[in-house]
Order: C-alpha cells, then sequence, then structure tokens
C-alpha cells in the first residue's frame, strides 16, 4: 500500500464471491501516552495524513469514521447495533454527515468530498448543510491526491451505476473540475458545448447499460469524455503550428492523454485502446477502396462506432451522414457493401477539390488552478 495517502493496515477475507476487508480499530493520531510525537502518523503541512496507523479502542475507532452512518456497529455477541455517532438518525433521515469538523476532516482526506457525493447519489440521500459547505472551497486540495487513487475512485463515482447523477454533483460542488481539467475548460454556463452533451450521452449510456448487466470498459467513457477536448486541441495546433490536421490529431491526443494521467492515472491498457478508438474516427471518414474493408475488420471498431453515433447525436449533419453509412454497411451483405464502396469511389473521383482556409479555434476557458478557487 502506497505511503502517500492515508493507510492502516488490514487483511481481505474470501466469502465466495465476495471480498470483507477487515482492520482492528482505530485510535487518535497525534502524540503518545508520554507526550512525544507518534511516530506512527504524519501530517502534510495543509494537515493530510499521510500516514495513520494508531491502534485504539471502539469508542476511538468510531470518532475517526468518516460519516456517521459509517459509525455504526454490529455487535455479533448479542446482535446488535451499537451508535456512537447519530448514524442511525441520519441513516433514517437519509443525511450524509461527516464526523467532526468538516474543514479538519477534508483536509486529511480530500478524497472524503468523494465519498460524500457517491454516498448520496448511490443512496439517494442528501449531504448535511455543515458537510457540504466547504466542499467546493477545498475543492482543490483533490490535486494533490495521487492520481493512481484517483483512477479507483473515479470508477466508482461513474462507473456504479449513477455515472450522470454523480457527475451533476460533483461539478456543482468543483470536484469533477478537479479530476479532469481537460474537460471542466470546455463547460459553460449554460451547459451546452459539445463536450458537455458528450458527457451526458456517455454517462446515461454507461448507467444504462450497468442496469442491464451488460460490460462496460472505462476506455471507451474516457475516449468519449476527451473526446472534444482532443479536437480542439488538435484544431489549436494545426492553426498555430502549420501542422496537417492529421499530424495535429496526433500529437494533440498524445498531450492529452499525458495531462489526463497527471490527475487520473489512468493505466496503460486503457489509454492504448482510447487512442485505437480515436484514431478509428479519423480512418472512418476515408471509406475508398479497401480501407471501409479493413476498418471494420479492426478489433476496437464497434467501440469507435459507438463513439461515432454519439458524435453524430452531438454534431449532425455530416456525422450523422457519416455514421448513418457505417450503421449500413455492417448491415450490408458482401455484395451490397462492394455497392457502397463503388458509389464512394465515384463519388470522390468526381469531386472537386475544395481550398479550405484553416480557422482559428473557438475560443475556450482555462482550467481552474487553486490560485482561482
Amino acid at each position: 500500500m502506497s505511503p502517500d495517502w492515508p493507510s492502516f493496515s488490514s487483511c481481505h477475507i474470501l466469502f465466495g464471491r465476495d471480498v470483507i476487508e477487515v482492520a482492528t480499530f482505530r485510535g487518535h493520531h497525534g502524540k503518545s501516552e508520554k507526550g512525544e510525537k507518534d511516530k506512527q502518523t504524519a501530517r502534510s503541512e495543509d494537515g493530510m495524513l499521510l500516514r495513520d496507523n494508531v491502534y485504539g479502542t471502539i469508542d476511538e475507532d468510531a470518532q475517526r469514521r468518516d460519516f456517521t452512518i459509517n459509525g455504526l456497529y454490529y455487535n455479533i455477541a448479542d446482535f446488535s447495533i451499537r451508535d456512537y455517532a447519530g448514524g442511525l438518525d441520519d441513516l433514517n433521515n437519509r443525511v450524509v454527515r461527516l464526523i467532526g469538523d468538516p474543514d479538519t476532516r477534508y483536509r486529511e482526506d480530500p478524497v472524503r468530498m468523494l465519498r460524500a457525493v457517491r454516498f448520496a447519489v448511490k443512496l439517494d440521500m442528501t449531504i448535511n448543510d455543515a458537510t457540504a459547505a466547504p466542499m467546493a472551497e477545498l475543492a482543490p486540495l483533490l490535486q494533490d491526491i495521487p492520481a493512481a487513487r484517483m483512477f479507483e475512485e473515479s470508477l466508482k463515482l461513474l462507473q456504479a451505476g449513477q455515472g450522470l447523477a454523480t457527475y451533476q454533483m460533483l461539478r456543482e460542488y468543483n470536484l469533477f473540475q478537479q479530476l479532469f481539467p481537460a474537460v471542466a475548460a470546455h463547460f459553460t454556463e449554460a451547459q451546452t458545448s459539445q463536450t458537455e452533451q458528450m458527457l451526458e450521452q456517455v454517462l446515461r449510456s454507461t448507467d444504462k447499460r450497468v442496469a442491464n448487466d451488460q460490460r462496460i470498459n472505462p476506455a471507451f467513457l474516457f475516449a468519449a469524455m476527451l473526446w472534444y477536448p482532443l479536437v480542439t486541441r488538435a484544431e489549436e495546433m494545426a492553426f498555430e503550428s502549420g501542422l496537417s490536421y492529421y499530424d495535429a490529431f496526433m500529437v494533440a491526443a498524445s498531450d492529452i492523454v499525458d495531462e489526463q494521467v497527471k490527475t487520473v492515472a489512468i493505466p496503460r491498457r486503457f489509454t492504448a485502446m482510447v487512442r485505437e478508438v480515436w484514431q478509428l474516427q479519423m480512418r472512418m471518414t476515408r471509406r475508398t477502396g479497401a480501407r471501409a474493408f479493413k476498418t471494420l475488420d479492426e478489433k476496437k471498431f464497434r467501440a469507435a462506432f459507438d463513439l461515432l453515433e454519439m458524435r453524430g447525436a452531438v454534431e449532425s449533419d455530416d456525422t450523422e451522414t457519416l455514421c448513418a453509412w457505417w450503421r449500413d454497411f455492417q448491415r450490408a451483405d458482401e455484395g451490397g457493401r462492394q455497392k457502397m464502396v463503388r458509389a464512394i469511389n465515384k463519388t470522390s473521383n468526381t469531386r472537386k477539390p475544395k481550398s479550405r482556409r484553416r480557422k482559428a479555434p473557438p475560443h475556450r476557458r482555462k482550467p481552474q488552478s487553486n490560485s482561482d478557487a
């Protein structure tokens, strides 16, 4: 377990297909009984717990829990529930409430802000006013959390079946912006940008697949979320550097991925698929000769086509027409496909080349920094 975030010795017990995490009770961190500095704990200058391995009693452990609804203990001796922080009342009233001072608890572990949102959405609860109050201001503290941990948290938030509602609440508290700054740069007050429309589409689709017990792949989610930031970056590069759009697109793809993994460390096995899906968006515009048949045989074609469909719903016009062509191409038999390609070849041969002036890309807002928060 990494020493870069709060950790505590625990073990995993296999119970059928379930994994039960078991740990001893935690005690108060700070100083030992002799008044000396406790070597088992460490904090950053901002108050974040870096090491937190202090053993304690059940009473101390209850005070260390993050939310009151997590401060409930089941006693196997008499089958009773022991409530140390009013968790039963909050559970019945459907309230997410921090134990202790919210400012202090968030500084100890900023991920608690993400957990508050996840519990509220997943359990159909509301966040207590005092618990919610400091979240937007302290949200930039998430930038100090290891990106590997943020990847795991992002999956819990966006792929658990309530991704769209979770995204909306994360955005409300300035939390989503810390995880995906390249995406947040395209946010608008009216929430009508192409990026925002794509976010709603892909998260709604993911929620539906989870509800239907269908397989989901994080790579597709990230490919869709980052698509329009990629396109904008490519247009900027092509305009400023004079590169061809294809070359600018490839450079921009690397830049967007490299920037994203700084905040959410998407594993390489997923970023490889993200790049494949993006590249196929370019290839699907080229259908002459044997290109359409080769593209259709690509392993990631189905995922790429799903993204193209979502783009068609956002962009309409040419993209929607291209999407319809590929939909028909998949359904056609061999003879039908040959006929469709011949028609494309004929159109391509008779079409006069257009001289197109490269336009400046649309203005976009810069991501919010710590100093702006």
